[in-house]
Formats: C-alpha cells, structure tokens, sequence
C-alpha cells in the first residue's frame, strides 16, 4: 500500500542500547508526529550514548520514542506522562513487552507532571508538546528549568527555533539546537544562578 509522504510512520525504531532496533508502533492520531530517527540520534549524540543512572521525565510521551530511548540508554528512571488514553495504554504494553522496570507510565497532563517535579533535580527533561498548543511552550519550559538540576538538560522539538533572548527569562540557555524539515530541536542547559 502506498503511503502520502508527510504520512507519519507505523512504527519507529530504537537506536541504540538495549532495546536497540526495537519497534514502538505509531498510532494514527491528529499532531502525533514521533521524533525522526535522526533528530533523536543526535540528540543522543549530545546527551552520550550512556545515560547509566539518570532519571528524567517524558512529559508529552505520545510514541515514548524519546523516553525509551533514554531508558535503553540505562537511565535509571524515566516517567513519561501522556493524556491521550490509546496512548496511554499502547506505553504501558510497550513497557510490559520491553521489561523496561525503569520506565513508569503516567496518564495525565504534562505540564501538572512538570510542575509537580519541580526541585527534583532531574537529569533530562523531554519536551515534545503538540505543535498546535503554542501556549504551552513558555510555561512547560519554565517548568522543565524548576525540575532539573544544575547540571541538567531540558530537551525541546517546536515548531520554531527558540533564541537565547527568549529562554533567558525562562532560566534556560541553548547547548545545542538544529533543524530537520518541520521541527526546529534544541538541548538547552539551566542558567547558572
């Protein structure tokens, strides 16, 4: 059957560590659009190949593609946090399938999630929010600065690049950042205090 391209995938691999080519299915949903295998290899890139021991949060996991990627890297807990129920359910059979004990799956609203670890000191923080809710970029930003530690990264895909101008007042500064067709992606670090 031929797809349209622009058509998101059914399935996404994972590309490194333990669960290495390991696919997660992609459900068929409005704004679901899984992070590109080549965005996330990058962004692993960045981040190392091992995450042996950190923990992070997945706040808008949709396909969990960031999140399991990070958990077969070795993080050594990692919640994702989802609304959409078939989603929900489709990260938790995954995790079943997986054997992935690190992982915890969480419905409920990303951005409640990302406030409620405030002061946790997380090593990553995983922001993918829908494209489409452009009010929710600046407040879970902010939030992902409160969450992580000093050392911590806050990783973005949005539909626009975010400048130093923008993040300052968010308590975030750009690491790194790219783009791949559509999505404008960026590892930020907190600012020093």
């Amino acid at each position: 059957m031929t797809r349209h391209s622009g058509a998101p995938p059914q399935e996404v691999r994972l590309l490194g560590g333990q669960w290495k080519r390991s696919k997660l299915p992609v459900a068929d949903r409005p704004g679901l659009r899984p992070t590109p295998s080549r965005v996330r290899e990058t962004l692993f890139n960045w981040l190392g190949q091992d995450l042996s021991g950190w923990r992070g949060l997945d706040a808008f996991a949709g396909t969990g593609a960031l999140g399991f990627e990070a958990a077969s890297r070795g993080a050594r807990e990692l919640l994702m946090v989802e609304q959409e129920p078939a989603l929900v359910a489709q990260l938790q059979a995954v995790r079943a399938r997986l054997k992935a004990e690190a992982v915890r799956v969480q419905r409920g609203d990303g951005l409640a999630a990302l406030r409620a670890a405030a002061g946790q000191g997380l090593d990553v923080v995983f922001l993918d929010p829908p494209f489409d809710a452009s009010g929710l970029f600046e407040p879970a930003l902010r939030a992902a600065r409160e969450a992580v530690s000093a050392e911590g990264f806050v990783y973005l895909e949005s539909p626009r690049p975010w400048t130093d101008a923008e993040l300052a007042p968010l308590g975030l500064v750009l690491h790194r950042h790219g783009r791949a067709g559509a999505v404008a992606f960026h590892l930020l670090r907190p600012v020093a205090p």
